[in-house]
């Protein structure tokens, strides 16, 4: 597996704690790698398209203006 040196707020690092101190996780690599695991998967089902975009009518995606319609 990869190491990754990063810096966080204190913040997030008390948050993190926080989990692991509940429960949530055995440690706070655990906790790290699924929160962070998680958050790439909620950015690839919700995030930019691909770069080629798909042809919609003029008037927008289903009749609005916005990139992203729910």
């Amino acid at each position: 597996m990869a190491r990754v040196n990063i810096t966080v707020p204190e913040h997030l690092e008390m948050q993190v704690a926080q989990l692991v101190e509940r429960g949530e996780f055995d440690d706070r690599e655990e906790a790290i790698e699924d929160v962070l695991s998680a958050g790439i998967r909620a950015y690839k089902t919700s995030g930019p398209m691909d770069e080629e975009e798909p042809e919609f009518e003029e008037d927008g995606m289903m009749g609005h203006d916005d990139e992203y319609v729910f």
